[in-house]
């Protein structure tokens, strides 16, 4: 390997050699100077030699290459960043972070958190950037480096399509809630006739209205609560008898969502790209605003005290790191495809390596950041009513953020509309930039298969789709139905598929070969730190989580109510479905291999590259082919016992 090196450098003045071209005469990283991949290659005397067979045509290979010449990229490093940064830093950091702290250890579950963080989300996070940068392709296509786990994709693209349905519900919501922040009295604040003895309202209460309140007995619900059940979504008990019919008012906000999902991805990534500067840096321009605020509330400090203080018992529960390690999972938003896709528009060489630390410590600093400003609010809402029991003045949960919040919210004295429309308009962006990354793993995979078609001629039709489909959310039955598919179609799929995919890079194309890619393209070694997450770490974490869900799996509720036993058949039939595209998709990978193979012979063929596996650029891949034969010929002669492959596999 020290001699390749040498020899590497020996050839940079001449560009002969193998180092990628981004580090050819100039190492530095200048914005703005993007160009379509494929273009601008150093020319070389050396002919592209002839892919070696592997089932695929060689017109496919040459039809694939032509795609990856005439794919868009970023118009700087930048817009790829604040994307990123507007795909992770969303609502899960604002409203799920601070209370899945609170009920798993308040201040000690920031222990587990950052762990987990450490040897799983740093780690898979910059393995699905390179594969994408590396490769150029999307997160379907990306698994050319074993086609036989193209399932794996596939997959993911079917968590990611349903998750994109009802997140955008969660716009639709939030759009209302905005809009009706700029009412004189805010519409959730006070309870209506129809309510009844029952109902307290969310506004601030007079002295009279305190000791009435006192005379009752029973528990009192909110009108924050009440409208929403009410109002906004029109609930019903149950779902036996059917879901019913769409709110209108839901169904023209939910409208909105998609035209702005829409026109920010008319364009692909040249227009989103330009959006995700605003997606990214408004959030925080309002979460500075309402930090300042919230601390300076009287009792603010009770309540950041509360939060950060650590419950040391909470530790030893397997329960906290079960939820540190779905938080960080789904935070993070790793291995549903969208990594792999914003980075494979990347140019070859771009240093992602800064930019995974970038974000997933910006990711975490926002969770924090969120946490301090939600509890500094209910310091205040306990202070305001002469309690020391912060936990006591807000419910948890799916209407978290509809029905806590607002109640919070409208018990301030000064100008509560002024805040409730920041907060709603900061959740919507914050939406608007995880959905959008959504969408974009959609289009690209479709963009990939059916390269004659324009971006609006994708986007239009999944737009429509997702508007229609998001219709059933939005019904008075609409979330017993979210809560259903979020778990069987999304969380419980995405996690099977996420070992698969560790096991898949890891182990079958090989943390070895990942590392000498990384060298090729970035011109740096991979520490050890990463080979081992890679390798054994993160993967026994996750397949830890799924043996720890299965065995203390208990049907799924919604609130009190409990499914009907047909329903349950359903959500698993969707699991199913989604972890079997593995299945699905790896008997054509196999078929398409020669005939003259044995079975065997085939299965095992279809684990290995296809001919054309690397960077997009022909004059790069040829580089990357010679560097690979050269590191494979060294190789050679190595010894073959089991425990030398695996140490091999990690450390060589």
């Amino acid at each position: 390997m020290e001699q390749q090196t040498n020899n590497m450098n020996n050839n940079n003045d001449n560009n002969n050699g193998y180092l990628n071209p981004a580090y050819v005469g100039s190492t530095i990283s200048v914005p703005g100077q993007y160009k379509t991949q494929g273009e601008g290659a150093t020319p070389t005397a050396t002919p592209t030699p002839k892919p070696i067979s592997n089932g695929l045509k060689s017109s496919e290979a040459q039809e694939d290459l032509e795609q990856g010449e005439k794919r868009a990229a970023w118009n700087n490093d930048i817009e790829f960043l604040m994307s990123c940064i507007a795909l992770s830093v969303g609502l899960g950091n604002v409203w799920r972070f601070p209370f899945i702290a609170l009920e798993n250890g308040g201040g000690a579950f920031l222990i587990p958190y950052l762990i987990v963080l450490v040897l799983v989300g740093k780690p898979v996070y910059y393995l699905e950037m390179l594969l994408g940068q590396f490769s150029s392709r999307g997160s379907v296509k990306v698994y050319d480096f074993s086609p036989i786990m193209r399932g794996i994709g596939y997959g993911q693209v079917l968590a990611t399509g349903i998750v994109t349905t009802f997140y955008a519900t969660l716009m639709a919501l939030t759009l209302r809630y905005f809009v009706e922040s700029f009412y004189s009295t805010l519409p959730w604040s006070y309870c209506r006739e129809e309510w009844g003895s029952s109902c307290l309202d969310s506004a601030p209460q007079h002295e009279d209205d305190t000791t009435v309140s006192g005379n009752h007995s029973t528990i009192r619900t909110t009108s924050a609560e009440f409208y929403f059940n009410k109002i906004v979504l029109h609930e019903k008990e149950s779902i036996d008898d059917g879901i019913g019919y769409p709110s209108w008012s839901l169904a023209l906000t939910l409208a909105a969502a998609w035209i702005i999902i829409a026109s920010i991805m008319f364009r692909g990534v040249k227009s989103s790209g330009r959006a995700s500067y605003f997606l990214a840096i408004f959030p925080y321009v309002v979460m500075l605003i309402l930090l300042v605020r919230a601390l300076t509330l009287p009792g603010a400090l009770d309540g950041v005290v509360y939060f950060l203080k650590p419950q040391w018992h909470k530790l030893i529960e397997p329960q906290v790191w079960y939820a540190a390690v779905t938080q960080v999972f789904f935070s993070l938003a790793i291995c549903f495809g969208n990594i792999v896709m914003y980075s494979s528009y990347n140019r070859f060489g771009h240093n992602i390596y800064r930019d995974a630390n970038i974000i997933t410590t910006l990711d975490t600093f926002t969770s924090l950041l969120s946490g301090i400003i939600i509890f500094g609010i209910l310091g205040n809402l306990a202070y305001e009513n002469n309690t020391t029991d912060i936990s006591s003045v807000v419910n948890g949960g799916p209407g978290l953020a509809f029905i806590s919040y607002p109640d919070a919210i409208s018990k301030f004295k000064l100008l509560p509309q002024v805040f409730s429309v920041l907060f709603f308009l900061m959740l919507f962006v914050l939406g608007i930039g995880s959905n959008v990354g959504m969408v974009s793993c959609l289009t690209t995979v479709l963009k990939d298969q059916f390269t004659k078609l324009k971006q609006w001629q994708i986007v239009l039709p999944i737009s429509i789709v997702g508007y229609l489909l998001g219709l059933m959310y939005i019904t008075p039955g609409g979330q017993f139905l979210l809560n259903l598919l979020d778990f069987y179609g999304a969380t419980f799929v995405a996690l099977v598929l996420a070992i698969f995919e560790l096991l898949a890079i890891g182990w079958v194309y090989g943390v070895k070969r990942v590392c000498r890619d990384v060298e090729f393209m970035l011109g740096i070694k991979t520490s050890k730190y990463y080979r081992i997450c890679w390798a054994v770490i993160t993967p026994l974490l996750m397949t830890s989580i799924l043996i720890y869900m299965l065995a203390l799996y208990e049907p799924l509720k919604y609130k009190d109510y409990t499914y009907l036993p047909g329903i349950y058949v359903f959500g698993w039939c969707l699991s199913a479905f989604g972890v079997g595209q593995l299945i699905f998709w790896a008997i054509p990978a196999v078929r398409r291999q020669p005939v003259d193979l044995s079975l065997w012979q085939r299965i095992r063929k279809a684990f290995e590259p296809l001919p054309d596996w690397g960077p997009s650029d022909p004059k790069t891949l040829e580089r990357y082919q010679l560097f690979m034969e050269q590191a494979n010929t060294e190789t050679m002669f190595q010894r073959n016992g089991i425990c030398h492959k695996i140490y091999d596999n990690i450390f060589g």
